[in-house]
């Protein structure tokens, strides 16, 4: 049974383009040497190699796997490390071959040689797979450990990846672990889904803590919309792709009298929130895994078209928007997946606009009825949904896909609201379908560039 889930572990503030390929391994890394350094290894390593498995191997290179991986290793987290100065340091390891773990100092690394895409092999527990082998100065192991990035920036290792996990949510205060809960628990106490969250979140921390990181995810989200409507020019990686929010921020800008005259305006708006946040991704930039990297884009272009153009301007409005949300993403994560090396770009675009459509859904006064609806239908119509990124870089079709997502998840939302909440096709069936078409789909669709868009459309 998985561990207990926080809402804020789904919201967490990173760095771009990739949850599963850029802030995991990153992660990982910077575990693996803290520890080297608890169990009183550290003082015998000389050598770090780091090895790439699945998915991570196929399109490491483009999701900058291997640059989160030296940085995880030189003790960062992506919460934490300055995005300006990556360049520069990546650039002084591979000149100087060495890598400056904290507690240790300089050790030997050659990229070319310790640093190793095994692009035909997988492990076992999960795609994303990578191993760690550090060693003293005769090339003598000191420590190994393996990692799995599964999806949002979540990791596990070789014991949780084989069920050796805690208890699940079963015994926590509204710890519903289904849809068919979520509606019982509901209707038992009066409360809405949002309300039940963030009791459910008391298992952590004080709700006043809750809320004011619930905020903080909000202002990094808001200064993510505004750094990607700002910062101009192309996007790295051989693509060449322009980064068109700019200018559609400044055409939109410029056009109040001629949105009087289209009422599908507002779209436009969410479609330019949506591509600036993961044009910033794409660019490595600092933004909120939603649930991850790939789909960051939707629930912040959805919150925004609350807060901005639907008056949900309060805190919190904002606060129970996020814990709404939050709630469906941590269904998806304990009985699916939000891995695109796992299940495809439905368990990341999909999941996004099913938490953005039950989200919006709740905050314009829909029942839980009918907020369960929402996310639903905001699953439904993404199923069997391919990550199929050109060149391995989270930029075509992601980019555009986040802000269809968007529309999508506003779409579902004024569906359910027009509804009583009864409908065929239970939130649970579709996330146990979504579960079901992931395990069916060939793997050359799932986060590989080895399917789909990524082999028919020729590399610039």
């Amino acid at each position: 049974m998985a561990a207990p889930i926080s809402v804020l572990d789904l919201f967490t503030i990173g760095i771009g383009p990739s949850s599963s390929h850029t802030v995991g391994p990153m992660r990982a890394g910077c575990r693996f040497v803290h520890g080297l350094a608890e169990s009183g290894l550290l003082v015998r390593v000389c050598r770090i190699e780091a090895h790439l498995y699945g998915s991570l191997a196929l399109t490491g290179k483009g999701h900058g796997t291997d640059k989160a991986v030296l940085l995880g290793l030189e003790g960062e987290m992506p919460e934490t490390v300055d995005v300006d100065s990556v360049p520069a340091r990546i650039e002084r390891i591979r000149q100087e071959r060495t890598l400056r773990v904290p507690g240790r100092g300089e050790i030997s690394f050659d990229e070319a040689t310790d640093l190793v895409f095994h692009r035909m092999e997988s492990l076992p527990a999960h795609p994303n797979g990578m191993r760690f082998i550090a060693k003293d100065a005769s090339g003598d192991e000191v420590l190994a450990r393996t990692f799995y990035s599964v999806g949002g920036g979540f990791l596990v290792d070789d014991d949780t990846a084989t069920g050796n996990m805690e208890t699940g949510t079963a015994a926590l205060p509204f710890g519903f672990r289904s849809g068919d809960e979520l509606l019982a628990q509901a209707a038992a106490s009066g409360l809405s889904l949002s309300e039940m969250t963030l009791r459910y979140e008391c298992r952590w921390r004080p709700e006043v803590e809750t809320r004011a990181r619930l905020l903080a995810v909000w202002h990094a989200m808001q200064a993510c919309v505004q750094r990607g409507c700002r910062c101009d020019g192309t996007l790295p990686g051989g693509l060449k792709v322009r980064r068109r929010a700019p200018a559609l921020f400044a055409e939109l800008s410029a056009g109040a009298e001629a949105a009087l005259r289209d009422p599908l305006t507002a779209l436009d708006w969410v479609s330019l929130w949506a591509m600036a946040v993961n044009e910033e991704n794409a660019a490595g930039g600092r933004v909120v895994t939603a649930p991850t990297n790939g789909a960051a884009g939707i629930i912040p272009a959805v919150l925004h078209y609350f807060v901005r153009l639907r008056g949900g301007v309060d805190e919190d409005r904002i606060v129970r928007f996020l814990l709404t949300a939050g709630a469906i993403g941590i269904l998806y994560k304990l009985n699916a997946s939000i891995s695109g090396a796992e299940v495809g770009c439905q368990g990341e675009v999909g999941v996004a606009c099913s938490m953005a459509a039950a989200a919006l859904c709740e905050a314009l006064g829909g029942t839980v009825p009918q907020v369960e609806n929402a996310a639903e239908i905001g699953m439904e119509h993404n199923l069997g949904l391919t990550c199929d990124p050109i060149g391995g870089l989270v930029q075509v079709p992601c980019i555009e896909r986040n802000a269809m997502g968007a529309v999508k998840a506003i779409n579902a939302a004024r569906l359910a609201l027009r509804g009583d909440g009864r409908h065929h096709v239970s939130l649970d069936k579709v996330i146990r379908t979504m579960r079901q078409t992931g395990a069916d789909m060939s793997t050359k669709y799932k986060e590989t560039s080895r399917g789909g868009l990524a082999v028919n459309v020729v590399e610039c």
